[in-house]
């Protein structure tokens, strides 16, 4: 299904919700959410206080779209592998080279996920934001698997895979930040997330047939 571009307007509004997010992130690292205000985030971001509070409801929901980023590209990564594609290979396939983090800007996004989830184990309201975000995630995730499976899918096992899936990145972006492994290679969130994705969809029958070796 085709989507319209976005606007002018929208880019320059999710540009701007991305500077401010990005801001959030180098604060909540430097200070901890405990020390750091709304203001200080707006200061950062070059805005003013009322156009932060335009965009976002508090200072822990700022770093929501710099959050999202990840999973947007993974889910346009899969769509593009059109109806007919393997699914449990696509899926294995979309997550691997979106947390690869090929380039300088995809390792910095990865670096700076670590850093939130480290600030969010002591921070319920950042840990609410991380949840909704992943939430979102999985929902939209269902229309692109609808549109890779075909018509005939179980929607129940869509919503299975998409849950197994998103909890996959979920887990391994966890499981990495709380260690010091590296961006790339073992221990990695791309190596952790496969392994996950693995072990969560071994037994659903829409991923049954194919599975990636």
């Amino acid at each position: 299904m085709s989507t319209k571009p976005p606007s002018l307007t929208e880019r320059r509004k999710a540009a701007t919700q991305l500077d401010i997010a990005r801001a959030a992130a180098e604060l909540f690292t430097e200070h901890g959410p405990d020390g750091t205000t709304a203001e200080d985030i707006a200061r950062r971001a070059g805005v003013a206080l009322r156009t932060f509070y335009r965009y976002f409801r508090s200072k822990q929901d700022a770093v929501a779209p710099l959050l999202a980023v990840g999973a947007e590209r993974w889910r346009e990564q899969l769509a593009a592998a059109g109806p007919g594609a393997g699914l449990p290979e696509a899926l294995e396939r979309s997550i691997a080279e979106s947390l690869a983090a090929e380039d300088e800007e995809a390792a910095e996004g990865v670096r700076w996920t670590r850093g939130l989830l480290r600030a969010a184990a002591e921070d319920p309201a950042l840990r609410a934001v991380w949840y909704r975000v992943n939430q979102e995630s999985e929902e939209r995730l269902r229309e692109v698997l609808a549109g890779l499976a075909g018509p005939g899918a179980d929607p129940l096992e869509l919503r299975l895979a998409a849950a197994a899936a998103t909890d996959a990145i979920r887990i391994a972006l966890e499981t990495w930040a709380e260690s010091d492994a590296p961006v790339h290679g073992e221990g990695s969130p791309a190596a952790l997330a496969v392994r996950c994705l693995r072990e969560l969809m071994g037994g659903m029958r829409l991923l049954g047939d194919g599975s990636a070796e």
